[in-house]
């Protein structure tokens, strides 16, 4: 017997980190949105770069290209043009997008915090690095629970 799929019990475990990551991206959205907007201001307009979350190993927050995504959407035959098309229209200003890559899998975070990404930034009262800092040791211990 040949199976082309992993068994039920690994796909559970595949998901597990997208669980987890949904938990922590609820409970931390307003300093995500403070994030993605200092970021956003730090590289620039005209940067094409795409906030991103690696899970391999410890999460983290990592730039993608968006070259890259194309890239890989050609190699997996137009799968994620829907992600792509969500990126592009992408308002920095009124919504947050990050996207998650974990164990062959993509995942597309996408929401409108209230207060605006702006207004959070604002309100967080605080530099990116220490952002940065906090919300990774956050999403280091959602993953391991």
């Amino acid at each position: 017997m040949f199976l082309f799929e992993p068994p039920e019990s690994e796909k559970k475990d595949e998901n597990n980190w997208r669980r987890k990551l949904d938990k922590f991206v609820k409970a931390n959205q307003q300093e995500l949105a403070a994030l993605a907007w200092g970021l956003f201001l730090e590289r620039g307009e005209e940067s094409e770069d795409i906030l991103g979350i690696d899970i391999a190993g410890t999460a983290r927050f990592v730039y993608c290209k968006k070259e890259a995504v194309e890239e890989l959407n050609r190699k997996v035959k137009s799968h994620i043009q829907e992600i792509l098309g969500v990126l592009n229209a992408h308002k920095p200003e009124k919504e947050v997008a990050i996207v998650a890559i974990g164990e062959g899998q993509i995942k597309l975070i996408l929401f409108e915090p209230k207060p605006e990404p702006p207004i959070c930034f604002e309100e967080a009262a605080t530099d990116v690095d220490t952002l940065l800092a906090r919300l990774e040791k956050q999403m280091a211990e959602y993953m391991k629970a």
